[in-house]
């Protein structure tokens, strides 16, 4: 795809004029037709709700659950939507039977609020959650397998895991990792909020008990798209947030076959919170349209095309220190680097917004502060020599 074809993918996205947005790691900013879609599906929710919910949303949700399977490679029947991840990541921990004394593993990258999730599990079940480093700069795929390998244990009862690194973008090799503590005994859980529309996301051949993702970062769906595919034989491990009508299936249904709410009686049980807005979830067709026009391999390469551009400016021209692998199999659209020691990663992050109008993630690691680059087709290395030069001078004062 030529450079122009990009532009014109730009122009169909709701993009703010006088900002540069790197940060879909973060949450993507919505294509005009999907923006578009859930509104004209919130005006029927607004004009006749009833009629909307009882009747149309049924059938909606089940080509939204279908859609959203295909494009993950997983199974409709075992694909329950949440709201977000942490949703998601909530019920399971919260599901879990009892366990046997042991341990949570995790590494020293995974988002806050989910080591905070596990660690109250932990407390629940009397475990303990152990966390530990991961390389910092792998050279292979096989180089992370033996480092996390090495960390099991006989006490080992969980292993968490991002299937891609929110800080750095590091991508982990899930299918491996997942088959290693399989052969364990060791219940698996991968909190995939970024692959959706990052990598080729096959579940079919991901050996986990519970894979959690997002719809509102890469794939550009709306605000209010998550998902939960649970692995074979685990489902009855499962119980909702919240008791509500799905909660008692109906006398001698099948819990695993479509139903007439455009779900199975199981996977409403954990979906159904009472009345609410199902309008992001019943999108998610759009979404995944939308880039399918675009091509998924022709907007992976665009990302890594930027990615480099990113690497080139901020390493070469300004001496950061990169914190991402640049082979493509550890490796996608975000670019991490190292900030000065003795800066604050919050600082330049508001320094970048406030001063420059740049939307980045910064974030203080455990190998010091990092500045992450989310770049998208709708990106332009003009923003990203815009952001160099920025940082030239903020770094300076």
């Amino acid at each position: 795809m030529a450079c122009s074809d990009w532009g014109d993918a730009r122009r169909r996205m709701l993009l703010d004029p006088t900002a540069v947005n790197l940060n879909t790691g973060s949450a993507g900013p919505l294509p005009r037709a999907v923006f578009d879609h859930v509104t004209g599906l919130r005006a029927r929710l607004a004009h006749a709700p009833m009629d909307f919910l009882l009747r149309e949303v049924p059938g909606r949700l089940w080509q939204a659950r279908e859609s959203l399977a295909g494009f993950v490679g997983g199974d409709p029947h075992r694909l329950a939507f949440t709201t977000n991840v942490t949703g998601a990541v909530n019920l399971v921990a919260t599901s879990l039977p009892p366990l046997a004394p042991g341990e949570i593993l995790m590494t020293d990258h995974e988002y806050p609020p989910m080591r905070w999730c596990w660690e109250r599990t932990a407390r629940r079940q009397g475990l303990s959650v152990r966390t530990f480093p991961l390389p910092e700069m792998p050279e292979s795929p096989a180089e992370i397998v033996d480092a996390v390998v090495a960390t099991l244990g006989p006490r080992t009862r969980v292993l968490f895991l991002s299937h891609v690194l929110s800080a750095t973008g590091l991508i982990l090799p899930v299918r491996e990792l997942c088959e290693e503590a399989r052969r364990r005994g060791i219940v698996t859980v991968i909190d995939g909020a970024h692959a959706p529309g990052y990598v080729d996301l096959d579940l079919a051949h991901i050996p986990c008990d519970f894979y959690v993702g997002s719809g509102h970062k890469w794939l550009l769906a709306p605000t209010g798209v998550g998902f939960l595919h649970i692995g074979p034989g685990r489902a009855g491990d499962l119980e909702p947030a919240q008791v509500s009508w799905a909660y008692e299936p109906p006398p001698g249904s099948d819990p695993d076959r479509r139903d007439r709410f455009g779900s199975t009686p199981r996977l409403r049980r954990l979906e159904c919170e009472g009345t609410r807005d199902l309008c992001p979830w019943l999108t998610v067709p759009e979404a995944i349209g939308f880039q399918a026009g675009l091509g998924h391999d022709r907007i992976r390469a665009r990302r890594r095309e930027l990615a480099d551009h990113a690497r080139r400016r901020l390493t070469d021209g300004l001496g950061l220190r990169p914190a991402t692998p640049k082979p493509s199999s550890l490796s996608g659209g975000m670019a991490a680097f190292h900030l000065p020691a003795t800066v604050r990663a919050d600082e330049v992050r508001q320094g970048l917004w406030e001063r420059f109008r740049i939307e980045t993630a910064a974030s203080d690691g455990p190998n010091g502060p990092l500045l992450r680059i989310s770049a998208n087709f709708y990106t332009t290395e003009e923003e990203i020599d815009h952001l160099a030069d920025a940082l030239k001078d903020l770094l300076a004062g």
